[in-house]
C-alpha cells in the first residue's frame, strides 16, 4: 500500500510541478557518473562493464537500504517513494517541449525551434525544416514516453525505492555512455544494453497503451493498432519502434528517415502511413503522452496491491517448500559434512 501511495503521490508531483528546478538529484548523480567515467575508462566492454555495475548498483544499493529501514514505517516509505518517483519521472517536461516546439513551429520561427530541439534529443538541427523537426519531436515524445514516464512507474511497482532509482541510473548511463561514438563504441555496451533489457517490457506496454488511448487525440485505434503490428519490428531499437509506431499510427503518420547527428548520421525505415508530421501534430502528441502517463500510474499503483501480492504469496510458498524438501535429506543419519552442516543450521532457526 505504502509503494502504491508513493507511485501516486509522486506522479501527482510530476503533473504539478515538473522537474525540479534547481539541484535535480538526476543531474547529480550524472556528475558522479561522469568522475567515475573518468577514473575507471579504458575503451573495452571489460571498464564499461564495471563502471556500470558501480553507477547503477549504488543507486540500488541506497534504495534497498532505505525500503529495509522503513518496513515497518508505512507513511515514511510511501514519503521515499513519493519522492523517488518525482525525481526519476519527466513526463510534465517532456510534454511542455512539444507544447513549445509545436507553437513556435506554428509561428514560422525556425531558428528558435532549432535551438529548442537539444531539450528533446541529440540530433543536429542546423538544416532541419518545420517537417523534420516536427519529426523528431513527435519520435522522442514517443520513445521519451516509456523511458521517462512508463519504465520508471514500472521497476517502481514492481521493486519499490530500488527500481526506480536502478532503472533511472541505467536510462541515464545510456544517454550519457551508451551512443554510438568512437570512444564508447565498447565501453557504452554495457550500459546500452542493460537499458535495452529493463525496457522491454516498458516500451511494449508503452506502444498498447498508446494504441488503447489513441482516441484522446482523435486518433484511430484500430490503424494504431496495426501500424503498430506491422512496423514496431522494423526499428534498430529494439525498444524505440515500439514507441514509435503506435504513435505513428495513432496521429494518422509517417515517422523516420534520415537522422543527422553532430559527425554521423542514419537512415531509419519508415513507420507509419500518411504525411510526414507538422506543427499541428505535435499538441496531438503530447495529449497522448499524458493519457498514456494516467493509465500506466494506475497500472502501476494497482500493481503492488494485487498481482505482486499474487506474486510474493507464490514466491514465498515455494521458498517455505523447497525448505520443507530440504529437511529430510539433512536429517538423515547426520553422516558427512552436509548432514552436520545440515543439522546445525536446522538446530540455530528453531532456537531463535
Amino acid at each position: 500500500m505504502a509503494n502504491a501511495v508513493g507511485l501516486l503521490a509522486g506522479y501527482a508531483l510530476d503533473r504539478v510541478l515538473g522537474d525540479p528546478r534547481r539541484w535535480h538529484p538526476v543531474a547529480g548523480f550524472g556528475q558522479a557518473a561522469g568522475a567515475l567515467e573518468r577514473r575507471l575508462y579504458r575503451p573495452d566492454r571489460t571498464a564499461g562493464t564495471a563502471f556500470t555495475a558501480l553507477a547503477v548498483g549504488g543507486p540500488v544499493l541506497l534504495g534497498a537500504v532505505a525500503a529495509a529501514a522503513t518496513r515497518h514505517r508505512p507513511v515514511t516509505r510511501a514519503v521515499l517513494v513519493a519522492a523517488g518517483t518525482w525525481t526519476v519521472l519527466g513526463g510534465r517536461t517532456l510534454r511542455h517541449e512539444a507544447t513549445v516546439m509545436g507553437r513556435t513551429l506554428r509561428d514560422g520561427d525556425l531558428p528558435a525551434a532549432r535551438r529548442r530541439l537539444g531539450h528533446l534529443c541529440g540530433r543536429d538541427p542546423s538544416t532541419l525544416g518545420e517537417s523534420e523537426l516536427a519529426r523528431a519531436t513527435v519520435e522522442s515524445v514517443a520513445e521519451n514516453t516509456s523511458d521517462a514516464v512508463v519504465a520508471p512507474l514500472l521497476w517502481g511497482a514492481v521493486a519499490g525505492l530500488p527500481g526506480l532509482l536502478g532503472y533511472r541510473a541505467a536510462n541515464t548511463l545510456d544517454a550519457m555512455v551508451g551512443h554510438r561514438s568512437t570512444r564508447y563504441a565498447r565501453f557504452g555496451t554495457p550500459a546500452a544494453r542493460l537499458d535495452d533489457a529493463l525496457n522491454l517490457v516498458p516500451s511494449r506496454l508503452t506502444g498498447l497503451l498508446t494504441i488503447a488511448v489513441a482516441p484522446v487525440a482523435h486518433g484511430d485505434r484500430q490503424r494504431a493498432w496495426q501500424v503498430w503490428r506491422r512496423d514496431r519490428n522494423d526499428h534498430p531499437s529494439p525498444n524505440a519502434g515500439q514507441c514509435e509506431a503506435a504513435m505513428a499510427g495513432a496521429l494518422g503518420v509517417r515517422l523516420g528517415g534520415r537522422n543527422v547527428y553532430f559527425g554521423r548520421s542514419e537512415v531509419r525505415p519508415f513507420l507509419g502511413d500518411g504525411p510526414r508530421p507538422e506543427a499541428r501534430h505535435l499538441k496531438r502528441a503530447a495529449r497522448i503522452s499524458g493519457a498514456v502517463g494516467l493509465a500506466a500510474v494506475g497500472l502501476a499503483a494497482a500493481y503492488p496491491l494485487t498481482l505482486g501480492r499474487l506474486v510474493g504469496a507464490v514466491s514465498r510458498r515455494a521458498l517455505i517448500g523447497a525448505v520443507g524438501r530440504r529437511r529430510p535429506a539433512d536429517a538423515v543419519g547426520g553422516r558427512g559434512l552436509a548432514g552436520v552442516a545440515g543439522g546445525v543450521g536446522v538446530r540455530r532457526g528453531s532456537g531463535r
